[in-house]
């Protein structure tokens, strides 16, 4: 994306949507909700969009993304983990959700200004990114602020191979 934005010459300010290639159903909808968050949120360099978990064993797959946002819905973390950790409810082992707050499922689209694009190839991998495989990670470890959308989408991602057959299912006549 940072040569693209280069060959582009795209200004700093320019906003820059990739829509990545493990959301092969993606909804219009959701990436005109990705590309207006950065005008609205001016301090974030980048923009992604969640969805409410709804199932325990989406909340413990490791292949499905967790984020936690603040109050301005800017992203906390990331993580392959079941996040939030919910101390009370599971002391015995994790039989629900919690209760207390809806944990959110990442989705696979990012929007950027292109002055980002530009600098994060410059940026270190973060111990965190490498710890739990997550890009994004290293941007939040260099103070870079990420913007999140809660949308009413369930996507149908390709985490694993087993993944495939679901979407050709869902593209089939």
């Amino acid at each position: 994306l940072a040569e693209a934005v280069e060959k582009l010459r795209l200004d700093d300010d320019a906003i820059v949507v990739n829509v990545q290639g493990d959301e092969p159903l993606i909804e219009p909808a959701l990436i005109d909700a990705v590309a207006d968050l950065l005008p609205r949120q001016q301090a974030a360099q980048m923009g992604t969009a969640a969805h409410a978990i709804t199932t325990v064993a989406d909340f413990v797959n490791p292949n499905v993304v967790k984020v936690i946002t603040d109050a301005q819905g800017l992203a906390l973390t990331f993580s392959r983990a079941p996040l939030p950790w919910w101390r009370d409810g599971f002391a015995h082992g994790i039989t629900q959700l919690p209760a207390q707050l809806a944990p959110l499922r990442h989705i696979g689209i990012y929007s950027y200004r292109a002055g980002f694009l530009r600098a994060f190839p410059r940026l270190a991998p973060a111990p965190l990114e490498q710890c739990e495989a997550l890009e994004q990670l290293r941007a939040l470890e260099n103070g870079i602020q990420i913007a999140v959308v809660k949308v009413d989408y369930d996507s149908v991602g390709v985490d694993v191979p087993e993944d495939v057959g679901r979407v050709e299912k869902l593209l089939s006549p």
